[in-house]
């Protein structure tokens, strides 16, 4: 089993709360460091370690290793499918805000609409309709 670690650089929760609101979704884990290791984190409220489901798929998230300068240099990035452009549109709108854009939105000979993007917490997403949709 592959499953994405997302990597943030201490605002993991509020990543977690634009996802489950943009994804309708529920994180199913959260640990805090604190949690984690209550001596050495006392009061610390970063994730530790954190599961959720988007789109069909486990995602694990942390305070860890975030990309600090959002870059548009990346090795990967997570790819959602979706089954209109007007379900990609209405996830895309709570994005929106902070994100950079790397490939705009348009229609592709493979996908009625497609784009990829970089959302506030650097993060980067391809965003795409399925085939034939």
């Amino acid at each position: 089993m592959l499953i994405p670690a997302l990597h943030f650089c201490g605002d993991c929760n509020e990543a977690i709360a634009l996802y489950e609101k943009a994804f309708n979704t529920k994180a199913e884990v959260i640990i805090t460091n604190s949690q984690y290791s209550p001596e050495e984190y006392a009061g610390d409220n970063e994730i530790a370690h954190a599961e959720m489901t988007i789109s069909g798929m486990k995602v694990f998230l942390n305070d860890r290793f975030g990309n600090k300068n959002k870059t548009l240099d990346c090795a990967v990035h997570l790819i959602v499918m979706f089954k209109s452009a007007d379900e990609l549109n209405a996830c895309y709108e709570h994005f929106k805000e902070g994100s950079t854009i790397v490939d705009p939105f348009e229609e592709l000979p493979y996908s009625k609409l497609a784009g990829n993007f970089i959302d506030r917490f650097g993060v980067q997403w391809g965003f795409m309709v399925e085939a034939g949709n």
